[in-house]
């Protein structure tokens, strides 16, 4: 599989080869679902609690007789028929969302995003990327003259001039390697892969 390999004015100046199990993949939408749901689940925190009837403060005091009133019977107002009480199957703060998803499995998810990106021209390799001053104007004008508005950018190793000059930047997202996530392939239009990077994806994944 050859990749575009573009200069800082975003023209291509060359074809990358890499590897075609990595960038030549059958794209499955039902195994890059699977990855994803499982990636944002294992990333939730059992932060949510309710209340069931034994813990929200009501009277235990019977609210009328048993009998003759007409109306049905009721023990206590803290029941989960009524307004106010406790629910039946409350959330609890220990609850796991957590989903098991086999390495093989994520890695394949993450092999079809990068080739469906490749296939529609939303990927790109540049040669390195980096800033003289940890300056996000420096940076954005880099980024804006490649001619990208919103990027993702991978890079094999994160330089702290780039890390810092684009942190503030609502629309560019840079990320290593170990970092980079299906949500965020994604989520972006447009992804940028350094060289470096293609060859840890490929030592990585392939």
């Amino acid at each position: 599989m050859e990749l575009k390999v573009i200069n800082e004015q975003g023209q291509e100046a060359s074809r990358l080869q890499a590897s075609d199990a990595l960038f030549g993949r059958e794209y499955s939408e039902a195994l890059v679902h699977q990855v994803i749901v499982a990636y944002q689940a294992n990333g939730r925190s059992g932060n949510r609690a309710q209340k069931d009837r034994t813990d929200v403060k009501h009277t235990t005091h019977k609210p009328w007789r048993q009998k003759g009133t007409g109306r049905a019977r009721s023990g206590m107002s803290s029941s989960p028929l009524w307004r106010g009480g406790g629910r039946t199957f409350p959330n609890s703060p220990e609850e796991n969302f957590t989903q098991k998803l086999n390495r093989k499995v994520y890695r394949a998810g993450v092999a079809a995003i990068l080739s469906q990106l490749a296939r529609e021209d939303r990927l790109a390799v540049v040669e390195n990327l980096s800033v003289e001053a940890p300056k996000t104007k420096l940076f954005a004008n880099k980024v804006k003259g490649m001619g990208y508005d919103s990027v993702l950018v991978i890079t094999d190793a994160l330089e702290e001039n780039v890390y810092l000059a684009s942190r503030n930047l609502p629309n560019v997202l840079v990320l290593e390697v170990s970092e980079a996530d299906p949500v965020s392939l994604v989520r972006f239009p447009k992804v940028l892969l350094t060289k470096g990077a293609v060859a840890k994806f490929e030592e990585v994944l392939g």
